[in-house]
């Protein structure tokens, strides 16, 4: 991991904290990790985290005032994108081709490999709309981890909980080397 540049999306699920542990991981690799968050994501999660862990500011507007096309610049500086958690709501942009904030936007003009570790509750895991994005994704390309059965925030037991960290970091080097 040594060198690599990869853009880490986060998301406003609960699972967010594990994109820490993540970011982390991936630091102490040697990578150079740039975080973009959803607005959702910034509720439950502070920015100030991941600045801590990554030592770059994380992004978050479409329109940053210092970079007119933030996007394309974030796009072409990375090698992967990852996005974990991914939510309900980010698979769909991404099935849908919507850009309408920075990550989808990225998600759209990213050329290289796109790893997603969806996080949802179960029952909106198992909805038809969500596995006709998540069929429609793997069709595109995007490589998925997880998600894994267990226990969800939501206190219920099913698929949807985002894997652990150490499993996607894993799957981000495979893919990489």
């Amino acid at each position: 991991m040594q060198g690599r540049e990869i853009l880490l999306g986060v998301t406003g699920g609960i699972a967010a904290y594990k994109a820490a542990v993540l970011a982390s991981k991936l630091v102490q690799a040697g990578a150079g990790v740039t975080v973009i968050m959803t607005r959702s994501a910034t509720e439950l999660i502070r920015p100030r985290t991941f600045e801590a862990l990554t030592g770059r500011s994380v992004r978050i507007d479409l329109f940053d005032a210092t970079k007119i096309h933030a996007h394309i610049e974030l796009s072409r500086e990375a090698e992967l994108l990852c996005i974990a958690p991914a939510t309900a709501n980010i698979l769909g942009k991404m099935a849908g081709g919507i850009a309408d904030d920075l990550l989808s936007t990225v998600y759209l003009s990213f050329c290289g490999p796109v790893v997603v570790a969806p996080a949802m509750n179960c029952e909106m895991w198992v909805k038809k709309a969500v596995q006709r994005n998540w069929t429609q994704l793997k069709d595109d390309g995007v490589l998925f981890v997880g998600p894994e059965s267990g226990r969800l925030s939501c206190g219920e037991v099913g698929m949807g909980r985002m894997a652990e960290p150490e499993h996607i970091f894993q799957v981000l080097q495979a893919v990489l080397t």
